[in-house]
């Protein structure tokens, strides 16, 4: 896998964490687990959003974390350490979805419950008192929506999830999946035109 940084030392001033991560690149073993424990809910997260599977985002942490302290020495901290084994996670995961297109998907791997994206669809969060029926159309929407990203089309799909859920630049995106920036920005463009309609579609039935 090819490493997200290979730059020079940056001149900026220092982030938190910079004195932890050095410590870690020094071999203090207690400072990586430190940062292990700071980013591995994040890191989880990314990996069950893309993959929806709890089996697989574990497996992902861990290579991930194995990967980051392998790499460790070689990380020169152009980007925040957590941002550099964001970038790895989201490139395990990629390789993970990919792989599985050969593979026949086994029985109940989708029976868990999908990770609910209206959430990170900037929606205005939840009021207590609000109409049990208001409520009920929300829940549906939000089901609505995850079954739309569900059929996107896998090339799609990852790049709605890397932009618009979990927030990478196009140029981060275009080093993890080894496509240009302007192929990613069309594939966006197309994921976002197809979710609108799915959306217009809901409201049109309603």
């Amino acid at each position: 896998m090819t490493m997200p940084d290979a730059g020079a030392t940056s001149l900026e001033p220092p982030r938190p964490g910079d004195d932890l991560l050095k410590r870690a690149q020094d071999g203090d073993d207690s400072a990586f687990e430190q940062l292990v424990e700071r980013e591995q809910d994040r890191v989880y997260g990314l990996a069950y959003r893309m993959t929806r599977s709890e089996a697989d985002a574990a497996e992902i942490v861990q290579e991930t974390f194995l990967s980051a302290y392998q790499h460790l020495k070689t990380f020169r901290g152009q980007a925040a350490f957590g941002s550099w084994v964001h970038r790895i996670a989201a490139n395990n995961a990629l390789m993970r979805l990919r792989h599985r297109q050969v593979v026949e998907k086994t029985e109940g791997e989708l029976s868990e419950p999908g990770f609910t994206a209206i959430g990170h669809l900037r929606r205005t969060p939840q009021q207590w008192e609000r109409p049990a029926d208001e409520q009920a159309l929300d829940a549906e929407l939000g089901t609505a929506i995850q079954g739309a990203i569900d059929r996107l089309p896998q090339v799609y799909r990852e790049v709605f999830l890397l932009k618009d859920v979990e927030g990478l630049s196009y140029e981060q995106i275009a080093e993890i999946t080894k496509d240009s920036v302007p192929a990613i920005k069309s594939r966006l463009h197309r994921a976002r035109l197809s979710l609108r309609e799915d959306i217009d579609r809901f409201y049109s039935e309603k």
